[in-house]
C-alpha cells in the first residue's frame, strides 16, 4: 500500500496548499513535517476524576499515544465523557446514565469523524464508556481497536463496591454498626480500576475481548499493573498492522463474532447489561442480533464462573490464574466459539488461543462444563402478558428458579428503597418498580439500591423485583428487568395494582400477572400517560428518540 492509502482519511485533512491553515494549526498541538505523512491514529481516553474507573486512562492514553508514535503513526488525544453509575446510583443523576453512551457514540464518531483519522484506538473503563466507544468506532469502521482501562483491587475482607451497597441494608436490619459501615466505606474502594466483580464493566471487557476487538487479555488486568502498560504498548502495532491491512470493525465484528460474545458472557455469568449493549453494537454495526438470540444460544452454554456478585470470587482473583483466555480455549474445544472469527491481531481466534495454558488444576473459579453452576444461561428471557415483548431475568439458581408472590408497587426507585429499609417490604412480595424504562425515567435507571438492600436486610431468598428499569452488573436476587413495553408507553406493567399475584418461571421463560387478559385490557384502557419528567436538554432529546429497551434502547433506531 502507498503512504497515502495508509492515510485515506487524513489527507484529505493535510495534504495540499489549499490544506496548510489545517496543517498550521496542527503544528501548534506538536506536527511536525514528517507526521504530515505519518497515518493519524485518534487515542480517544475516556479519563476523568469522576470516578476511580477511569482516573488512570490520561496515564493509559500517553502509552498508548508513544506506542501509536514508535510505531509509525502519529497519535492524537482526545477526550470523551465518562460518568459514575456507582456514585450517581439511587438519584436523579442516574438517569443520565445510559444516556451517556450515546454521547460517548456520539462524541468518538464526531471528533475522528471531524478530524479525519485514519485509525482510533478507544480506552474505556467503566460501563457505559466501553459499549459508548465500540458504538462509535462500529459507525467509523476505521481499523480500531480497544484497550480496557482494567479492574480494580478488593479493599480488605475481600471488599468492593457492592460490599458497600449491601451493608447499608444491613445497617438497616442492625447487622451493621455505624462504625463497621463508616469502615466498609472508607477502605472498600482503595484506588483505580473497574468494580471488581463480573459486573457490566468486566462483563463487557470480557465480550469486547471475545468478539476480538481487544487484544487477548486486554480484559483480565489490573488497572495499575506492568501487564495493562504492556497491552497499552501494543495497542500501538497492532494498530498500524490493522491500517496495513485495511481491517476494520466490520470485518472484525460479525454475527459469529457476536455469538462468541454472548457465550463468554454467559460462561462467566455476566450482567444483564450485556444483552442491552450487545443489541445496541449489533445494530450499529448492521448485524442482525435479537433479544430470543440469547435465549437460544444460552440453551448450550453453561454458566462456569463462580464470580461475584452471586459468586465468591473477584476479577483480580480471575486473573491470577490466566483470566478469561483459558476459559476461551476450552469453550473453543467444545465446540462452543467459532474459531475463525477475525480479531485486532489480524489473526484467528483460533490462532490467538492456539497456544494458551489451561487453568491450574486446584483452582475452583472457572468450574469444568461437567459441573457448571448453571447447566444453561443465567441471563433469561421471559415473555408473558406481563412483558409481551420481553423481559431480561438473571437468575444463576441460586436464589431458585420460580418465584410467587404478591405485587407491592413502587412508582419509582426511591420509593422502593424507602419500603425495603423501613420493613414495608415483606417475605413473598413481589416489587414493581415502574416508570423507570428508558422513556419513563427517562434514562432506564439501573435498581442496585434496591437490590443491594435486599440482599442486606436478609430477604434475597424471600422477595423478587421486577421493573421496566434495568438493573447494575452487582446486583443479584431474584430480579427481572427491561420489562417491555415499559410502563410510560402503556405496557401491562402500568397498571399492577398492589396485591396482584405474579409468577416468573425460569424454566418456562415466562412472566405472568395473573389477571384474565379482559382485566387487563379494562385496566389499560382506563390508564392515563403521565407527562414527560423533561422538556428540555438532553434527557429530553434521549426519551424522543431511544427505542424499546428489547432493541437495546438505541436513539438512531428509525432514522
Amino acid at each position: 500500500m502507498t503512504n497515502k492509502d495508509l492515510r485515506q482519511h487524513s489527507s484529505i485533512v493535510v495534504d495540499g496548499i489549499e490544506q496548510a491553515p489545517s496543517r498550521s494549526m496542527l503544528r501548534a498541538v506538536g506536527f511536525n513535517d514528517d507526521d504530515f505523512k505519518k497515518p493519524q491514529i485518534g487515542i480517544c481516553s475516556t479519563w476523568s476524576m469522576v470516578t476511580p474507573c477511569n482516573m488512570h486512562i490520561d496515564k493509559l492514553a500517553e502509552h498508548v499515544n508513544k506506542a501509536a508514535d514508535d510505531a509509525g503513526g502519529k497519535g492524537i488525544i482526545y477526550n470523551a465523557i465518562t460518568i459514575s453509575d456507582g456514585i450517581s446510583m439511587g438519584t436523579e443523576g442516574m438517569k443520565y446514565s445510559l444516556v451517556s453512551r450515546e454521547v460517548i457514540a456520539d462524541s468518538l464518531e464526531t471528533v475522528s469523524g471531524c478530524m479525519g483519522h485514519d485509525a482510533i484506538i478507544a480506552i474505556g473503563g467503566c460501563d457505559k464508556n466501553m459499549p459508548g466507544l465500540m458504538m462509535g468506532l462500529s459507525r467509523l469502521n476505521r481499523p480500531s481497536l480497544f484497550v480496557y482501562g482494567g479492574t480494580i483491587q478488593p479493599g480488605p475482607n475481600h471488599t468492593n463496591i457492592i460490599s458497600v451497597f449491601e451493608a447499608v441494608g444491613a445497617h438497616a436490619a442492625g447487622s451493621v454498626s455505624n462504625i463497621e459501615l463508616k469502615r466498609i466505606e472508607e477502605t472498600a474502594i482503595p484506588g483505580p480500576g473497574s468494580c471488581g466483580g463480573m459486573y457490566t464493566a468486566n462483563t463487557m471487557a470480557s465480550a469486547i475481548e471475545a468478539m476480538g476487538m481487544s487484544l487477548p487479555n486486554s480484559s483480565a488486568q489490573d488497572a495499575i499493573s506492568d501487564e495493562k502498560i504492556d497491552d497499552c504498548m501494543s495497542a500501538g502495532p497492532a494498530i498500524m498492522h490493522l491500517i496495513e491491512r485495511n481491517i476494520k470493525p466490520s470485518d472484525i465484528m460479525t454475527r459469529p463474532a457476536f455469538e462468541n460474545a454472548i457465550k463468554v458472557t454467559i460462561a462467566l455469568g455476566g450482567s444483564t447489561n450485556a444483552v442491552l449493549h450487545l443489541l445496541a453494537m449489533a445494530h450499529t454495526m448492521g448485524v442482525e442480533l435479537e433479544l430470543d438470540d440469547f435465549t437460544t444460544i444460552g440453551k448450550i452454554v453453561p454458566m462456569v464462573a463462580d464470580l461475584k456478585p452471586s459468586g465468591k470470587y473477584l476479577m483480580s482473583e480471575l486473573i491470577k490464574i490466566g483470566g478469561i483466555q483459558p476459559l476461551m480455549k476450552r469453550m473453543l474445544d467444545a465446540g462452543m466459539l467459532d474459531g475463525s472469527c477475525l480479531t485486532v491481531t489480524g489473526k484467528t481466534l483460533a490462532e490467538n488461543l492456539s497456544k494458551v495454558e489451561p487453568y491450574p488444576s486446584n483452582q475452583d473459579i472457572i468450574r469444568d462444563f461437567t459441573n457448571p453452576i448453571k447447566k444453561d444461561s443465567h441471563l433469561v428471557v421471559l415473555r408473558g402478558n406481563l412483558a409481551p415483548t420481553g423481559a431480561v431475568a438473571k437468575i444463576t439458581g441460586k436464589e431458585g428458579l420460580s418465584f410467587l408472590g404478591n405485587a407491592r408497587v413502587f412508582e419509582s426507585e426511591e420509593a422502593c428503597l424507602k419500603g425495603i429499609l423501613d420493613g414495608t417490604v415483606v417475605k413473598n412480595d413481589v416489587l414493581v418498580i415502574r416508570y423507570e424504562g428508558p422513556k419513563g425515567a427517562p434514562g432506564m435507571r439501573e435498581m442496585l439500591s434496591p437490590t443491594s438492600a435486599i440482599m442486606g436486610k436478609g430477604l434475597g431468598e424471600d422477595v423478587a423485583l421486577i421493573t421496566d428499569g434495568r438493573f447494575s452488573g452487582g446486583s443479584h436476587g431474584f430480579v427481572v428487568g427491561h420489562v417491555t413495553p415499559e410502563a410510560f408507553e402503556g405496557g401491562p406493567i402500568a397498571v399492577i395494582q398492589n396485591g396482584d399475584r405474579i409468577s416468573i418461571d425460569a424454566e418456562s421463560n415466562t412472566i405472568t400477572l395473573e389477571l384474565s387478559d379482559e382485566e387487563i385490557r379494562s385496566r389499560l384502557s382506563k390508564w392515563t400517560k403521565p407527562k414527560a419528567s423533561y422538556s428540555r436538554g438532553v434527557l429530553a432529546k434521549y426519551a424522543a428518540t431511544v427505542a424499546s429497551a428489547s432493541e437495546g434502547a438505541v436513539t438512531d433506531k428509525d432514522l
